[in-house]
């Protein structure tokens, strides 16, 4: 047998059962023409346990919306891993080697919850 890794545990989103990679996410989003980088966590959701979110950085003099960006996610992804908002920023939080940080981007809407 063989054994896939897709996604680090912590990066996995837990939505009404369901379990969404979040590089399967961003691999779609850096499909879109507009976006230059792209981050997807969990944030808690009352209904579904977790949503989606991206946060995105688009490409310089491009303009985009979030219901362009879902309605592209959703063509080429199943419905429920499109993701349900999407923060568009300057630039992503990245740790010392270079890499996306991003603990830092999902922490502020996890404060006084838990995880499950």
């Amino acid at each position: 047998g063989y054994v896939n890794i897709v996604d680090r545990k912590k990066d996995m989103i837990l939505s009404g059962g369901e379990n969404i990679f979040s590089t399967e996410v961003e691999n779609v989003l850096y499909m879109h023409p507009k976006i230059l980088e792209a981050a997807v966590f969990g944030v808690p959701d009352e209904t579904w346990g977790e949503a989606v979110k991206a946060a995105v950085v688009l490409k310089p003099h491009e303009t985009g919306t979030q219901e362009e960006i879902v309605k592209f996610c959703k063509i080429h992804l199943a419905s429920y891993k499109a993701p349900k908002s999407i923060d568009f920023i300057e630039a992503l939080p990245k740790t010392g080697s270079g890499k996306i940080f991003k603990k830092g981007l999902r922490d502020p809407f996890w404060k006084g919850k838990r995880r499950v």
